[in-house]
């Protein structure tokens, strides 16, 4: 075995090799469980997508449900963006966009979660719990991000008003890919479909805006209505 460079770490090829078809049986998964749905994907698939034997998949995960694990460990770390602190003015409301542009972009990446997620974390009791820790975290970041808002002056509500609204939020951007995909929208880009998100839960939040910050989010959201 070549001896590696003083100071450099000798690099175990097996390990290499291993990580790597990890890599691409998570990839292709991904892949394929977004194409088709989790439920209709089965590891025999993805073996022969891959074009390697069943024994082969099972060696690096045990079975499909270990593939969405991984994948959902992915997702959470993808998901798990810190909100931007407060700021005045019109800036707010675009750190608000921007936010949740990022969090439907997330949701799109791995929809398959959340296609069928009743059947997954119904099934996965630890899934569940992750799940309802990220929906706890981003309704504590939106009721902030609305508290923030309004201390500025740019938005009106109670205190009732702006936890109602963010729990509804929540509802609106745990759904949204299920209620496109009832419209026939099911192949919508990413793109697409993370700036429509974005702003079906935006007009949530509108009718409690005023002044400069409603007059902001007509103008980020023109592109939408027109």
């Amino acid at each position: 075995m070549a001896k590696a460079p003083a100071g450099r770490p000798v690099l175990d090829g097996n390990a290499v090799r291993t990580q790597r078809t990890r890599e691409r049986i998570l990839a292709v998964s991904l892949r394929l469980f977004n194409a088709r749905g989790e439920a209709h994907v089965t590891t025999g698939m993805i073996a022969d997508e891959l074009n390697i034997s069943p024994g082969n998949l099972y060696y690096h995960f045990r079975n499909k449900d270990q593939i969405v694990e991984r994948l959902f460990e992915r997702f959470e770390a993808r998901i798990s963006i810190d909100p931007p602190d407060p700021v005045a003015g019109a800036g707010a409301i675009e750190d608000l966009w921007l936010y949740l542009h990022l969090m439907f972009e997330a949701i799109w990446d791995y929809r398959f979660l959340y296609r069928n997620l009743d059947d997954i974390v119904g099934r996965n009791h630890r899934l569940r719990e992750r799940f309802n820790r990220i929906v706890e975290a981003k309704r504590v970041a939106v009721e902030g991000l609305c508290r923030g808002l309004e201390r500025s002056g740019h938005m009106t509500a109670s205190e009732a008003e702006i936890r109602a609204l963010a729990q509804n939020v929540l509802v609106v951007s745990t759904y949204w890919l299920n209620y496109r995909a009832v419209r026939g929208d099911r192949q919508a880009t990413d793109a697409a479909d993370s700036g429509a998100g974005a702003f079906q839960v935006m007009s949530l939040v509108a009718p409690y805006l005023s002044g400069e910050a409603r007059q902001h989010f007509e103008l980020l959201g023109r592109g939408y209505v027109e």
